[in-house]
């Protein structure tokens, strides 16, 4: 698998990043504006998290992974492993990082990488052989 990494993959990894901090920046700025609106914060957090599940979809599918042909269902339980994969990430990189917040941003890089993988190989298949 490593011998056949190359060029286009740092690309395609460059452009998941990008997504993946647009993604977030949809995320927050709804869950943010819905909790300006007056709603509870953990109805916002839902209401955000699903469209936010919904806008990460399109921007994987249309920016990151172009040639590929996606399963809308396959995407959705990726996000359902992928939030399980970082609680127990969490749970693990607690134990031995004290600091929540850097605890968070390892079990983030860890879990982001592994959702890259997850999203290339099971989700997004590609159409085209590449060579």
């Amino acid at each position: 698998m490593l011998g056949r990494f190359n060029i286009r993959n740092l690309a395609e990894i460059w452009r998941y990043y990008q997504a993946g901090i647009l993604n977030s920046l949809f995320g927050f700025l709804l869950y943010a504006a819905l909790v300006r609106l007056g709603l509870n914060i953990f109805v916002a957090q839902v209401v955000a998290h699903f469209a936010g599940v919904a806008f990460n979809y399109f921007t994987y599918s249309r920016h990151v992974f172009r040639n590929s042909s996606p399963s809308k269902l396959k995407f959705f339980f990726s996000y359902v492993g992928n939030y399980l994969m970082s609680l127990v990430t969490l749970i693990l990189v607690a134990r031995i990082i004290t600091s929540p917040y850097l605890a968070g941003l390892v079990t983030l890089i860890i879990v982001s990488l592994l959702n890259y993988f997850v999203l290339k190989h099971l989700v997004f298949v590609s159409r085209l052989k590449s060579s």
